[in-house]
């Protein structure tokens, strides 16, 4: 377990250099429409880095998925996760946070934040994916997937397993 986690860890290290993308940033605001054809009902503010091309990679599944979200760029996003209550062994590399006020750290799939958000969760603070697994969404790299979990955060500074993700199709 000990060495799967260390791996991991350092999987998700080497891929923050692809992280780094240095396009102009731009604040990005899109309506679309889910699968259904409904309007988006689901608003997220998300609070990346300028450069973080997997974020801008997350904020297009986001949209893809009928989401809307308003990007905010910051060079530190250390305050931000702190205002949300997130502590630093569940950190990513982007915050997310619902018009309700849940934070959503890291590359969670946009089904999971809706589940999350049409269930009650009077306890919790959001959900994370700490880290960068490889395969979770904007982190796609080739048909490579590296299995984790969705983390349901709470007020008391405690997590638990939300999910589970063994393959790509369950995104």
């Amino acid at each position: 377990m000990k060495l799967t986690l260390i791996a991991a860890m350092l999987a998700a290290t080497a891929l923050l250099a692809g992280c780094n993308d240095a396009g102009p940033a731009k604040p990005e605001t899109t309506a679309l429409s889910d699968s259904a054809g409904n309007a988006a009902a689901l608003t997220l503010t998300v609070y990346k880095t300028p450069s973080c091309g997997c974020c801008k990679k997350w904020v297009s599944h986001l949209e893809q998925q009928g989401v809307v979200a308003h990007t905010k760029n910051y060079d530190d996003l250390s305050g931000i996760k702190a205002r949300y209550g997130i502590s630093p062994q569940y950190y990513s590399c982007h915050t997310a946070v619902s018009e309700q006020g849940y934070a959503f750290e890291g590359h969670i799939p946009a089904k999971y934040i809706r589940q999350f958000l049409a269930e009650s969760h009077p306890d919790a603070i959001g959900l994370s994916v700490p880290a960068m697994p490889l395969g979770s969404p904007g982190m796609e790299v080739e048909d490579r997937f590296m299995p984790y979990d969705i983390l349901l955060l709470n007020k008391d500074g405690s997590a638990s397993v939300y999910a589970h993700i063994s393959d790509a199709s369950m995104q």
